[in-house]
């Protein structure tokens, strides 16, 4: 098992050329957001704006459009319930990211499997929170052309993997993970990333996270770092160990970490780990 350490940073991070515009840093669909959890997808969407993504639409259910744009006046809103105007921004998307607040509905479960049947090659395809859990009980299969992030926490992944929590063991998990054809980020107090024949933990991490929304938020680091970065599994690496390092530097002044929290810090602490072109 290696290590995930600040090393990882400087692979990944770049600075930016003069000549870039927003289209340079990629499109993200975040989707998500039933009604009783807007909270999740604003979250997500925070973070991959404040982690440098180039464009970012949320489509999510219209009673969050106010807060969304109250929150995070950059992202694009879209109603969830027109799948017609959705559509296309989902196929034009470098990443799309699914299922913070998504909600286990018969809506959710339409848009979950309409977009699985949209994504296209060369696209990055990030599964979380409700997502896996419809995934998971109606036997879906992750789409084949694009590359495919899980980010579950332990239930989500014994739901998905069938492997019970004390027995999700590194062999375990990455025999499972194989057979997904999928890069899985299983979420605990030392993270785990599981890419390929390799297995990576992550080295920070602090109880301060244990609050709602975090998850939220590193399924949105993570898409705005893969949509910026070319190599997908360090780009991953990289947001995994930027969300613990921003809290466990938080923490070190506060009792618990705010998710919203880590993603306003992000820009400063990308321009201080970048490197140099």
């Amino acid at each position: 098992m290696k290590k995930i350490t600040n090393q990882i940073l400087k692979k990944v991070i770049r600075q930016r050329p003069a000549d870039s515009y927003k289209g340079t840093y990629g499109r993200i669909a975040l989707i998500g957001g039933s009604q009783n959890f807007g909270g999740a997808i604003i979250m997500a969407s925070l973070a991959a704006v404040y982690a440098g993504a180039g464009l970012v639409t949320t489509i999510t259910d219209p009673t969050n459009q106010t807060s969304l744009h109250d929150w995070l006046p950059e992202a694009m809103f879209v109603d969830n319930h027109d799948f017609k105007t959705a559509a296309p921004i989902i196929k034009g998307a470098n990443v799309i990211v699914i299922g913070p607040g998504l909600g286990t509905d018969n809506l959710a479960l339409s848009l979950l499997t309409r977009t699985f049947e949209l994504v296209h090659e060369n696209q990055t395809l990030i599964v979380d929170g409700s997502a896996l859990t419809l995934l998971a009980h109606n036997h879906l299969s992750l789409p084949k052309p694009s590359l495919n992030i899980l980010t579950p926490h332990q239930m989500e992944w014994q739901r998905v993997s069938g492997i019970k929590i004390a027995d999700q063991t590194p062999t375990a998990n990455q025999k499972a993970a194989t057979a997904l054809h999928a890069i899985v980020v299983i979420k605990s107090h030392r993270t785990e990333v599981y890419v390929n024949d390799t297995v990576y933990q992550n080295t920070g991490g602090t109880p301060a996270q244990a609050t709602g929304g975090m998850g939220d938020t590193l399924a949105g680091m993570i898409g705005g770092f893969t949509a910026q970065f070319s190599d997908k599994a360090k780009a991953t690496l990289a947001a995994v160990y930027t969300h613990s390092a921003i809290a466990d530097k938080l923490a070190k002044k506060q009792y618990v970490v705010l998710p919203h929290q880590i993603s306003e810090a992000l820009p400063k602490f990308m321009l201080k780990n970048q490197a140099e072109n």
